[in-house]
């Protein structure tokens, strides 16, 4: 199981029926004609759907067509982020972007992850700027300045970018951060978000995988009461929305910044990772590992997957250990005070919601 990037754009069959209740917060903007990428993944879907709720024209552009976007009339466009010439068309005559696709995961060449992290991200401040758009949100990570060891309660300002990642996911994240944060100016406002460990209804890649694991008997924690933060999957788009407000109310104050994203409410991950299994009708898991075999254990297996030049991605890796047993929680404040941004829901309130929708249909 990863911690981290349960987050942008897994591609997964999703449902109108995602998620639940939306923001209580009414629409204050006038219509506007949105492209969101990667809108066909779990977050992507979620930041569309308050969107055209909101009452604006969505569009969106991924490398697939999904039913959920066709039953929420939402134009779809195809293409590769890395090829200008495909992004281009769905740009056109956009007021705003939400940039939400990235390729996430803790495994896969160096190449894949430049050209669709950083060099897709260079197309779409590029397009933005030649196609006079005037305002980008850009989903970035937590991982982007994690440079090991545990966070507990640190602001962005606290955290600045490592010299070294064990990936290459947080790395070129991070190039793609640094590029649309250096891009804000006059003609283009930009900000990024980092929310972090993002689940909930919909979820394809965190609570499958930690069901399938515990179902097995090979679910294990490796650090049970280290707190981490985490972000419900209505307030994570609603952060967005949130963060396209005040970027349009107040460019000089959050212009050109990151913003950490979450529930503002730090469980233990065990506490966590059992609260989720009992929303889903499964036991809780107590076993415990160590984490310096876990991340050992990483190691080996990343040699031998190079070895055999395997694409799939190993059951653990040196950064998803180095993920899993340490602290990651945060201080939110820049957040609520700059983009007024208030979680919708407690993890508790958030958990029983899940609950209802994994209930059996009857």
């Amino acid at each position: 199981m990863k911690s981290e990037q349960i987050m942008t754009n897994q591609s997964i069959n999703l449902s109108t029926e995602q998620s639940t209740e939306q923001p209580t917060e009414q629409p204050t903007e006038q219509p506007k004609r949105i492209l969101v990428t990667g809108a066909g993944g779990f977050l992507g879907f979620e930041i569309a759907k308050q969107l055209k709720a909101l009452g604006h024209e969505v569009q969106s552009f991924s490398r697939s067509r999904y039913p959920a976007l066709e039953q929420l009339s939402i134009q779809q466009f195809q293409g590769d982020l890395a090829n200008i010439d495909e992004l281009k068309p769905a740009m056109m005559g956009c007021d705003v972007v939400f940039h939400v696709a990235a390729k996430a995961g803790a495994w896969g060449s160096t190449q894949s992850y430049e050209e669709i992290n950083v060099k897709g991200t260079q197309n779409v401040v590029d397009l933005c700027l030649a196609l006079g758009i005037h305002q980008l949100i850009y989903t970035s990570s937590p991982s982007v300045v994690h440079a090991g060891g545990d966070i507990e309660g640190l602001s962005e300002k606290d955290l600045p970018y490592p010299n070294h990642y064990l990936a290459d996911y947080p790395r070129t994240k991070a190039l793609a951060e640094k590029y649309v944060l250096s891009s804000n100016q006059s003609k283009l406002a930009t900000v990024a978000l980092r929310p972090h460990l993002i689940w909930g209804p919909g979820d394809q890649h965190l609570i499958p995988r930690i069901k399938q694991r515990a179902e097995k008997g090979k679910l294990k924690h490796l650090a049970f009461h280290k707190k981490v933060d985490s972000t419900y999957i209505v307030d994570a788009g609603y952060a967005h929305i949130c963060a396209w407000r005040a970027l349009t109310k107040n460019p000089e104050i959050c212009g050109g910044k990151a913003y950490f994203i979450s529930q503002g409410e730090p469980w233990c991950m065990g506490d966590l990772i059992n609260g989720i299994l009992g929303a889903i009708n499964i036991e809780p898991v107590y076993k415990e590992i160590s984490p310096k075999i876990a991340y050992f254990v990483g190691f080996c297996l990343e040699k031998i997957y190079i070895l055999l030049k395997r694409e799939d991605e190993p059951m653990m890796t040196r950064f998803v250990a180095e993920q899993l047993s340490t602290a990651h929680w945060f201080d939110i404040s820049a957040a609520k005070n700059d983009l007024n941004y208030h979680p919708q829901y407690t993890i508790t309130s958030a958990l029983a919601e899940l609950k209802k929708h994994s209930q059996p249909s009857s």
